[in-house]
């Protein structure tokens, strides 16, 4: 909140009454008491220039100054994620546009309780406000880069930026300064309505009504024109992406691939992520070269945007290529929801490729152009419907299959691919009886069973390694090869693995961050989160909203990057038979990128 509460006792000279006399009846000696409310907070607001000789360009209140430098300083706590120089300004900016509009609210309150007008500030207390600003600000900014320092080192981050963490209070100051200004805008757009209004209805309903307006086409144009232009222009951008084939990946030569000969789905139908799916992975002789046996090649179906017009058309086509090319003739069949622009991590399915010998088969589709990130903001409906359609498809051929003849059926979703895979089950026993198996990893806060596994947990477990109903299907870990809790309890039949870290704010992000506390920053923080960070209202929602974009740019182990962790979950998950500690250490390096 960047701009003055609108209150009658404080509003604007342009808010009394119109020239022609009318009035809202509340006699001579109200207005003139409005008029003395207004004049004493357009003293206040000028109360910086006193003693200055001179009118400054930005006036500010003395209550606002306060409440952005408390919350300018509080932005340098630690989140989740290292920070660079430029973000933490962001944040920092954000953060004190939102303390002045709360320190303008709480003397609104103070005075009205007080029963007095508001006063012209004294140079005293300005350079009271000056020093204070000095001296905290510098001290926050310390401490903020001591734990940023803290937070490199317990992910094994190595890039800083000198210069950016210099340049973070400038970012902040020209954020602030944006948002302010957008904040005095909108006064003045209510004034001019409130003006307007006064020709045809009484002040007092021309103020409430006036804000009511602006506030209406404000959220009008952030939500619709901003928001809805912006996907817009980047799902343009990103549709002529998909066009484009990754680098060192080629069209496959097996009939086991879709895009490759006999396929019914066309290569240059299946978008850029399609084609690094199913023109990459391990091929039989390195699998037989891990596992020290016979191998087979893995099957991989796939369905692009491009390939039908709806997501039921491309489940259903996706399915029939799954079929042609015998996927559910293998004794393990993985259905997986992809993540945004059609993304599979490669590690999910190669490791449930090693572990299963070859002898499986995998059938994804892709429901958008956008980026992970921006589709976990925008597009959770086409996860939804895309993660219902597939496993409907698959599972509709499956179960009409011999009950002797049919695969294991394991489902598998990273990030929104999690939130689309579970849509397809209504709970608990849905994902046992109809599943082998189960591993999502990185689930968004909004998923529906997570959340009801979540909430739900036995008393005592932590929420980031939640307990539910003592474990006996669905479980939680951080770290599967350290263990999975509860590790005295037996675990049998299905098996449903959530993988999720301290760390990552797809997992832990929400709306509610702004006004409540949640379960897993009162409790004690995982392994690579610091116990200095404390939940703070409206900051600490900015900062965790400004990690989503930045998920997956730190190490595996940490944050939204999950790679080796597949490895031991698959291993939990599958229990395929023949396979030590060593075995699963030397896959673990094979489907884990060297830079990791």
């Amino acid at each position: 909140m960047t701009s003055d509460p609108p209150v009658s006792a404080s509003s604007s000279p342009q808010d009394g009454p119109p020239p022609n006399g009318s009035g809202d009846g509340t006699g001579d000696g109200s207005r003139r008491a409005t008029g003395r409310a207004a004049q004493a907070e357009a003293a206040e607001q000028a109360g910086g220039a006193r003693g200055s000789g001179k009118r400054p360009r930005v006036r500010v209140t003395l209550p606002g100054c306060w409440g952005a430098l408390a919350l300018a300083c509080l932005s340098f706590t630690p989140s989740l994620l290292p920070r660079g120089g430029v973000l933490q300004g962001l944040i920092c900016g954000i953060s004190a546009a939102i303390g002045y509009g709360l320190g303008l609210i709480a003397a609104f309150v103070w005075r009205a309780f007080a029963d007095r007008d508001a006063r012209r500030p004294s140079r005293r207390s300005w350079l009271v406000l000056l020093v204070c600003a000095v001296v905290l600000f510098g001290l926050a900014f310390g401490l903020g880069q001591y734990w940023q320092h803290r937070i490199r080192g317990l992910m094994g981050v190595t890039d800083y930026s000198a210069l950016a963490t210099v340049a973070s209070p400038f970012v902040a100051l020209l954020v602030f300064y944006l948002l302010l200004m957008t904040g005095r805008g909108l006064r003045h757009l209510y004034h001019g309505a409130a003006r307007l209004l006064r020709r045809w209805i009484g002040p007092r309903a021309a103020r409430v009504v006036g804000w009511l307006l602006v506030a209406g086409v404000a959220w009008s144009v952030v939500s619709g024109v901003l928001l809805g232009g912006f996907v817009n222009a980047a799902n343009e951008a990103f549709s002529v992406r998909d066009t484009e084939t990754p680098e060192g990946v080629q069209q496959p030569a097996s009939a086991l691939r879709s895009g490759g000969p006999g396929s019914l789905v066309p290569w240059d139908t299946l978008g850029r992520q399609g084609r690094a799916f199913t023109g990459s992975g391990p091929t039989a002789g390195e699998i037989g070269g891990f596992t020290h046996r016979a191998a087979q090649e893995p099957v991989r179906a796939y369905a692009g945007l491009s390939t039908a017009e709806d997501a039921e058309a491309r489940a259903e086509r996706a399915v029939a290529d799954l079929r042609r090319a015998g996927g559910f003739e293998r004794e393990n069949l993985l259905v997986t929801t992809t993540t945004g622009s059609g993304w599979v991590d490669p590690a999910a399915v190669d490791s449930f490729e090693y572990l299963g010998n070859g002898d499986t088969a995998t059938v994804a589709m892709q429901y958008s152009y956008l980026p992970s990130w921006l589709s976990y903001l925008v597009d959770q409906s086409k996860a939804r419907e895309a993660g219902r359609e597939l496993f409907d498809a698959v599972y509709d051929v499956w179960s009409k299959l011999p009950q002797g003849e049919r695969p294991r059926l394991f489902v598998a979703g990273e990030s929104l691919g999690s939130f689309g895979g579970e849509t397809a089950f209504s709970g608990e026993y849905d994902l046992r009886n109809r599943t082998a198996g189960t591993l999502f990893a990185g689930p968004p806060n909004f998923n529906t069973l997570f959340r009801e596994f979540s909430d739900h947990r036995e008393a005592g477990s932590p929420e980031i390694e939640p307990v539910y109903k003592e474990g006996r299907t669905v479980r939680f870990t951080d770290d599967p090869a350290a263990g999975i809790a509860p590790a005295d309890r037996a675990w049998e039949g299905t098996r449903v693995l959530y993988l999720m870290h301290p760390s990552d704010p797809i997992v832990w992000w929400s709306p509610s961050l702004a006004l409540s506390e949640p379960d897993w920053i009162g409790e004690a923080p995982g392994g690579d989160v610091l116990e200095e960070m404390v939940w703070m209202p409206f900051v600490t929602f900015w900062q965790v909203t400004a990690d989503l974009p930045f998920s997956t740019g730190v190490p595996d182990g940490h944050g939204h990057t999950y790679k080796a962790a597949y490895v031991d979950g698959w291993n939990a998950v599958m229990r395929p038979e023949g396979f030590t500690a060593q075995d699963l250490e030397r896959l673990r390096d094979i489907v884990r990128p060297p830079q990791d």
